[in-house]
C-alpha cells in the first residue's frame, strides 16, 4: 500500500498502521464484496476480457477511502491506477512463490 501511494501522487497513506488497516480491509472486501460485484457485472467483465475487474477493484478502493481516515484517493482515475499497481505488485509477489 505504501509503495503504491508513493508511486501515485493522487493516493495518500499517512502512516504504516493506516496502510495495514487499508490492506486488511482490502482483503476483507475482496473476499466478501468482490464476488458479488463480479457476479453482477459478469457480462461486462466477459465483454471487456476481464479488464472490468480493475474497475471493480477501483470501486472497492474508493469504498476503503471513505472508511479509513488517513487514506485518501483523489478520484476514480487515481483509484484505478492504485488498483492496477496493487494488482501488478500482487502478481509479482505471486511469481516469487512458484
Amino acid at each position: 500500500m505504501i509503495l503504491a501511494a508513493y508511486l501515485l501522487p493522487g493516493a495518500h497513506v499517512t502512516s504504516f498502521s493506516t496502510a495495514l488497516i487499508v490492506a486488511f480491509l482490502l482483503a476483507i472486501l475482496n473476499a466478501l464484496l468482490k464476488p458479488i460485484l463480479v457476479f453482477l457485472t459478469l457480462p461486462v467483465t466477459i465483454m471487456s476480457l476481464g479488464l472490468f475487474l480493475l474497475v471493480i477493484n477501483a470501486v472497492i478502493i474508493l469504498v476503503i477511502d471513505q472508511l479509513v481516515d488517513g487514506f485518501n484517493v483523489d478520484g476514480f482515475g487515481w483509484a484505478l491506477g492504485f488498483s492496477l499497481i496493487i494488482s501488478l505488485l500482487s502478481w509479482l509477489l505471486g511469481l516469487k512463490e512458484k
